[in-house]
């Protein structure tokens, strides 16, 4: 399954850990994470010189392409917020999912969009966030 990760790059790299977890898991699946870079170490820099309309151009095409996208929203981001806005419109299956920490506070513009091709979910450990991930994808194959 082509799948389209989203995380925080420029708004934050805290959550880099839970994002290399993510891509490492569904690479060892078998599927082809379009995004992989969001969880490279060194992304800031490999990305540094890389013209914004590029940048657009390569996501919004990875967007088109997938079959699937998965975004950590954990971390506010703009950049991730056009990604899922933008995936949902063209009717691609979502799943936003973010850490269940009081220190995390949800947008509501996420947790009470409607979209039937969105799902929403908390996650405290990595093994919920698995368990929401592979149920989202059983869900996605039949």
């Amino acid at each position: 399954m082509k799948i389209y990760f989203s995380g925080a790059i420029s708004a934050g790299r805290d959550n880099l850990p839970i994002y290399q977890h993510v891509v490492e898991r569904l690479q060892s699946q078998g599927h082809n994470v379009l995004s992989a870079h969001v969880a490279d170490l060194q992304v800031l820099d490999r990305e540094k010189d890389v013209p914004p309309r590029t940048v657009f151009d390569r996501d919004v095409a990875w967007i088109d392409e997938c079959d699937v996208m998965i975004a950590e929203v954990s971390t506010p981001s703009t950049g991730v917020g056009y990604e899922y806005g933008y995936a949902i419109q063209i009717g691609k299956p979502v799943v936003c999912v973010y850490r269940s920490a009081q220190s995390v506070r949800m947008t509501k513009m996420i947790l009470g969009n409607p979209a039937a091709n969105l799902k929403v979910a908390a996650y405290s450990t990595e093994s919920e966030l698995d368990q929401i991930i592979d149920s989202f994808l059983k869900n996605m194959t039949g």
